[in-house]
């Protein structure tokens, strides 16, 4: 099945932490935040760490346990909601990451990343309409945004509402006129449905964008 696009962002723990460790600093680090939580008072930043680095280690159970814990002492914490659904997202618990993802929405309904992430979530729960519905709210609220027409694109073309998708497309290379992979995903499109002279001229307007005669060329021959 074709997801949000590529486009949608797999959000690690790099939000909170710095991702430029090996598994084995990762696990070093995480042996100095238990000992910091042993011999502290409660600290919600310390517990927030200690979470980011089960996400780097893909600890996910252990992650959720730990922003569950976070959530029973602040139970509104944005951070936590939002990591907690997606490290449930990758145990494919799609339910309980919808849930967390509509709570903070509630709480901050203009969260681009937890909008975005809900739909991604309704899609993979086959609850394409509503993630269309996201898409729609997240355009209204981000029209300049090009991951958010991407998306809807992405999503669009699986339920086979071609035309949408084209000008959906076009409107995220608009937003991001040297984006391959938006003009790929247009390109690829166009071919699916026989438009071969339009594809051509996609990558003649590409050309004139400024991408790289020898990228458009590889493209080119990827078609």
């Amino acid at each position: 099945m074709a997801l949000l696009v590529a486009v949608l962002p797999q959000l690690p723990a790099q939000a909170q932490m710095a991702n430029t460790q090996t598994p084995e600093n990762w696990r070093d680090s995480l042996s100095v935040l238990n000992s910091q939580i042993k011999l502290s008072a409660w600290n919600t930043d310390l517990h927030l760490r200690k979470a980011a680095v089960n996400l780097e280690l893909q600890q996910w159970q252990y992650a959720i346990d730990e922003y569950g814990l976070i959530l029973q002492h602040e139970a509104q914490n944005p951070a936590a909601l939002f990591y907690r659904a997606y490290a449930n997202t990758h145990l494919r618990r799609y339910d309980m990451a919808r849930r967390d993802y509509e709570e903070l929405l509630q709480i901050f309904p203009r969260h681009a990343e937890a909008r975005l992430s809900l739909a991604y979530v309704l899609q993979l729960m086959g609850r394409k309409t509503d993630a269309l519905d996201h898409l729609n709210t997240l355009i209204e609220q981000n029209p300049d945004s090009a991951v958010a027409y991407a998306s809807r694109a992405a999503l669009e073309r699986e339920m086979k509402q071609y035309e949408a998708s084209l000008y959906d497309w076009q409107q995220a290379i608009n937003r991001d006129p040297k984006n391959i992979g938006y003009l790929a995903s247009k390109v690829d499109l166009l071919v699916f449905l026989n438009r071969r002279k339009d594809a051509l001229r996609e990558f003649d307007a590409a050309k004139r964008r400024g991408i790289p005669p020898g990228v458009i060329n590889k493209l080119k021959h990827e078609f």
